[in-house]
């Protein structure tokens, strides 16, 4: 009997070339960066527009909620789709779906429309919740198994750096371009644009199941995942514990906004969108 096909773990791996790790590197944080500017751009204008106390509650409420509510709708969708097609399709396809949001966001703060510039961020997040799976699951096929810890260590890393650099650029355009805010969206949609061309040099990789069905109910589907994850103490508990830092963190991140004009007083009037 052949020893290798008895053995497979003590075959040797295929060598990969990186170029497509780092194409996936440069895609998702364009899209973490993008995302961040444009969600933290929308709360530097209601910060600047000057509102009462509950207004901006509700307003930093609802720019919240069309910003997080997407990941906890379509994440399993994104984990189907990541299964079902190339996991190098679904990128293309949802950085094409960030080029189409990008597109409204500009329109909505050209028109300064305030519904329009809240269904782009909508849409905003809806793209990242489809593409997460496939990012995450983009890692094992371009990189061999030695690799991957440090592929992951890289990965949060930029996403991390893109989400401090978005934040503080979605405020400084806010300023710079106080009722001008469009030109923001001019280089939202160019970066839009920007990390659909990065996402073509990711390696392209065969459907991992291309029989999987979908199910619509997702609340099932999710359920069912927590009780195989349950399974596993190390593994739930490390879900809690990313769940609970994400939590704390955008409560946190929103309470600043709604408080920062009246407790530290930052920000000035400015046109409503």
């Amino acid at each position: 009997m052949n020893a290798d096909a008895e053995f497979p773990s003590l075959m040797p791996e295929t060598p990969r070339s990186e170029r497509g790790f780092w194409a996936l590197i440069a895609t998702q944080f364009q899209g973490a960066y993008s995302d961040n500017i444009l969600r933290n751009l929308l709360l530097a204008m209601i910060v600047g527009m000057g509102l009462a106390g509950s207004e901006r509650a509700t307003f930093v409420s609802l720019v919240t909620f069309l910003f997080s509510m997407p990941f906890v709708l379509f994440s399993m969708t994104g984990g189907w789709l990541a299964d079902r097609f190339s996991k190098r399709q679904v990128t293309l396809w949802t950085k094409a779906m960030e080029i189409g949001a990008m597109t409204l966001a500009t329109a909505g703060l050209a028109a300064q429309s305030r519904s329009a510039t809240l269904a782009a961020l909508g849409l905003v997040a809806t793209q990242a919740a489809l593409f997460g799976p496939s990012k995450y699951g983009l890692l094992p096929e371009l990189l061999p198994a030695k690799r991957l810890s440090w592929g992951n260590g890289v990965i949060e890393l930029g996403t991390f750096l893109a989400i401090i650099v978005g934040t503080v650029t979605g405020a400084a355009l806010a300023e710079r371009f106080h009722g001008r805010e469009v030109y923001a969206g001019y280089l939202l949609l160019a970066l839009a644009i920007v990390g659909f061309f990065t996402s073509l040099g990711i390696d392209r990789v065969p459907a991992a199941a291309p029989e999987k069905k979908f199910r619509i109910n997702f609340l099932g589907d999710l359920w069912q995942q927590i009780g195989l994850m349950r399974r596993d103490q190390a593994l739930f508990l490390a879900v809690l514990g990313n769940t609970y830092f994400w939590f704390l963190g955008s409560l946190l991140f929103s309470t600043v906004v709604v408080y920062g004009p009246d407790v530290l007083h930052i920000g000035r009037p400015g046109p409503a969108i």
